[in-house]
């Protein structure tokens, strides 16, 4: 008998790595759900639905119909300025969308998967634990400890994975992230300014992918910590983007947080020690060098794609 997974937010980063993970895999039914239609361009090997996870209605029936084993709830509003600016949004979409998958996963016993973030920290003791007390400093990282919560209420068959600083490509290449970002200012000796006091542990999209397979496939429940191994302060991770490419560093200024006048507040220092992940579910992420050669190495299949045919 088939296993069937559900992804929400499929047409996100994460959402894609995951069917790249899942798609047409032996004895697995998958089903890609996203706001709109889909914008992968990879159509074989699942199911894709159009769902609105604000929409309770749709939600407890799409979920009551496809009867999936596991969801994978990806789906967010992430822009951390955006949820600081428009908190009904966010409540919409990070607090109330999560407790309409969270009593769909109920109603038929799904083991249910949230994606969580660092920011739920207030950043004054990273590299943190599982078990390290949230304090969030801005509204979405309140919305997602709320979620949080919600997700805990309740039914025991769960796993939250905490993540920070995701990278990686879309297939379409319509969305940028901190990588790219800087390798875009650097090759083109763009003026940039870079913060030398948030550190972070870098997430490739493609482990945190593997992280949520590998708690799907255990059927692990419980936080688990899915992000990169090294940790860096966003001056050390452009600094390592430029040396992969050979790029100069001359026209990178070095700025504190408070220079910069975001609406919203980032912790400090977060990160994640990834102990409880690489002993319990074997998961072994790629070192941020590593992660870079690949991002390369997809971006220049991508290019060498959108070439016109020669005749």
């Amino acid at each position: 008998m088939n296993k069937r997974i559900f992804i929400t937010g499929s047409n996100g980063l994460l959402g894609q790595k995951l069917i790249d993970l899942y798609a047409g895999k032996h004895a697995i039914e998958l089903i890609a759900s996203g706001r709109g239609a889909n914008r992968y361009p990879k159509k074989e090997g699942y199911t894709y639905v159009e769902l609105d996870i604000t929409n309770r209605k749709n939600v407890l029936a799409c979920i009551e119909k496809y009867k999936p084993n596991c969801i994978i709830h990806t789906a967010a509003m992430t822009n951390v300025d955006a949820c600081e600016l428009d908190h009904a949004a966010c409540v919409l979409q990070n607090i109330d969308a999560v407790k309409n998958i969270k009593d769909a996963a109920e109603y038929i016993n799904a083991h249910l998967i949230y994606l969580s973030t660092d920011f739920i920290f207030d950043g004054t003791q990273g590299p943190y634990l599982e078990d390290a007390i949230p304090n969030p400093l801005s509204f979405y990282g309140k919305s997602k400890l709320k979620a949080e919560e919600i997700i805990m209420h309740g039914s025991d068959n769960w796993a939250i994975v905490r993540t920070v600083l995701v990278y990686g490509l879309v297939a379409d290449m319509s969305r940028s992230n901190i990588v790219l970002w800087a390798k875009e200012a650097l090759e083109n000796n763009r003026p940039i300014k870079v913060v030398d006091d948030q550190y972070r542990t870098p997430t490739l999209a493609e482990d945190l992918a593997m992280g949520c397979m590998l708690i799907e496939t255990k059927e692990a429940t419980g936080i688990y910590n899915i992000s990169g191994k090294d940790f860096m302060n966003i001056y050390e991770l452009v600094g390592m983007v430029a040396k992969f490419y050979n790029f100069e560093m001359k026209n990178v200024e070095v700025v504190s947080s408070a220079t910069l006048s975001q609406p919203a507040l980032r912790p400090p220092v977060t990160g994640f020690d990834i102990s409880k992940a690489i002993h319990k579910l074997g998961y072994n992420p790629h070192t941020f060098e590593e992660g870079i050669g690949l991002v390369q190495m997809q971006y220049e299949n991508y290019t060498e794609a959108m070439q016109p045919t020669k005749e």
